[in-house]
């Protein structure tokens, strides 16, 4: 399996253009996971992502070959993004390609459930506008 893992502080556009799909690849499934603007019914300005880049991407790499040898697939692309990530843009693109849909969204599902107990990759929720100034201008805050 073609597994490529990338962490950045970039804002998540889209994925690189998709691998060449000749060949055996039947089905294409792609997940965006965007910030939403509530957590338990209290609205939020922003989650920020923390990780350990190295040991982070190593971790996705080895997940996905455990995840591949039970859901054989041919590439799968993952797009973290790490930082602050405003509400309505995407923390985290993947894409699997496969020969079947059911092993593209079989692994898809596994990848994310399994990313959010194993993978050292940290969120905090900032809560409001005032708290994600703070975190990044300390000292008193003047809204604009």
């Amino acid at each position: 399996m073609i597994t490529q893992v990338t962490l950045t502080t970039q804002r998540l556009e889209e994925l690189p253009g998709p691998p060449a799909t000749a060949g055996p690849v039947g089905a294409q499934v792609e997940f965006l996971g965007i910030v939403r603007s509530e957590e338990n019914g209290r609205p939020i300005a922003a989650l920020e992502y923390e990780a350990y880049q190295p040991m982070a991407e190593c971790e996705i790499e080895r997940l996905l070959n455990e995840l591949g040898s039970a859901h054989p697939c041919h590439t799968v692309q993952v797009l973290h993004r790490l930082g602050i990530v405003p509400v309505g843009e995407a923390a985290i693109i993947v894409r699997v390609l496969a020969a079947h849909r059911q092993e593209a969204f079989s692994l898809l599902a596994r990848f994310m459930d399994r990313l959010k107990q194993d993978v050292p990759i940290w969120k905090c929720k900032a809560w409001t506008r005032e708290e994600l100034a703070r975190r990044f201008h300390p000292g008193p805050f003047r809204p604009s």
